[in-house]
């Protein structure tokens, strides 16, 4: 993907420094040279921009600023390329002038490469600590460890973040110009907005044993009950609601095969010309029945970032 666009959450600029983790003694030094990005999971992970910057920028504060903010545990993000450490903290948000509170799902598309990067990193892992203070292999109590990248129990069994890959495809029919047609569902679990119905790729788990692109046959075979052909990979990002990995695809499929939906998964599903999907993101209405008009995937979202190399004829 070398000189192409990446996907909105899978920029970075920091150094991870894994080399550091297990170094307590760097690690401590560290916090007290710091930029400290506060996150607070009581609101669904939302952090701090300014007001005053665009595009968002986030707000970074130093040891010294956060009171008892900078009691809680901190967690190791890496290194800046000024060298500078960085670190994020779970806590409540500060109230600072200019600042507004904002979730990774709001901005992420918005923030530079680093804030991007910074923000993802701080939430995936603020959201694995979340559901692992308890070891899965003894269901003792586990404590924070290696800078916010493990988590020990206190006969040192350890445990590390782990990421669970999930695949989503843009499903296409192959064919250039603005009668192209992609295939898109609506989910039975999304939030229902009257007037309004969302379409967007289809997704779903890697199961155990299963390569990604078997995930891709199978779940477009379940979901929509339509076979693909010509799978590609097209990149991937990080989507930490809790804790995924999103592996983009295009695939092709013929648009005259039957689509039988899942009723437990899928409501509706239907094919749509580039000119359609082209409306929509210019904020015209493209009517898709019963009164509702199309809505397409968050920005944020790796699924559009899929729509977008399709519509734009990168298949």
């Amino acid at each position: 993907m070398s000189g192409e666009p990446a996907p909105p959450l899978a920029r970075s600029t920091l150094d991870r420094a894994a080399h550091r983790r297990t170094d307590r003694e760097w690690l401590a030094q560290a916090w007290q040279r710091s930029r400290v990005l506060v996150l607070d999971s009581t609101q669904e992970g939302r952090a701090l921009v300014r007001t005053d910057a665009n595009p968002p920028a986030l707000v970074l504060r130093e040891p010294a600023e956060l009171g008892p903010t900078g009691k809680a545990v901190p967690l190791f993000l890496g290194v800046e390329p000024d060298g500078v450490p960085v670190f994020a903290v779970d806590a409540p948000l500060p109230e600072l002038p200019a600042t507004r509170a904002v979730s990774l799902r709001e901005v992420g598309h918005l923030l530079s490469d680093r804030d991007a990067g910074v923000f993802t990193t701080a939430l995936a892992l603020v959201n694995w600590h979340l559901g692992h203070g308890w070891s899965p292999r003894t269901g003792h109590r586990t404590e924070v460890d290696e800078g916010g990248w493990s988590r020990v129990d206190a006969h040192g069994h350890r445990a590390w973040p782990r990421t669970d890959p999930a695949m989503i495809v843009l499903v296409h029919d192959g064919v250039d110009g603005p009668d192209g047609r992609c295939l898109l569902g609506n989910n039975v679990t999304w939030p229902r907005t009257p007037g309004e119905r969302r379409y967007s790729c289809l997704a779903g788990y890697v199961e155990p044993g299963e390569s990604a692109e078997a995930a891709v046959l199978r779940e477009v075979r379940e979901e929509v009950g339509v076979a693909v052909e010509r799978i590609g990979y097209a990149g991937s990002q990080a989507w930490p609601f809790p804790g995924s990995l999103m592996l983009g695809f295009l695939a092709e499929a013929d648009p005259a095969a039957p689509v039988r939906v899942d009723p437990a998964e899928i409501a509706y599903a239907r094919w749509f010309t580039r000119r359609e999907i082209g409306a929509a993101l210019a904020g015209r209405a493209v009517d898709v029945g019963g009164g509702d008009r199309m809505v397409l995937p968050p920005p944020s979202s790796i699924a559009l970032f899929l729509v977008h190399r399709w519509l734009d004829g990168h298949c």
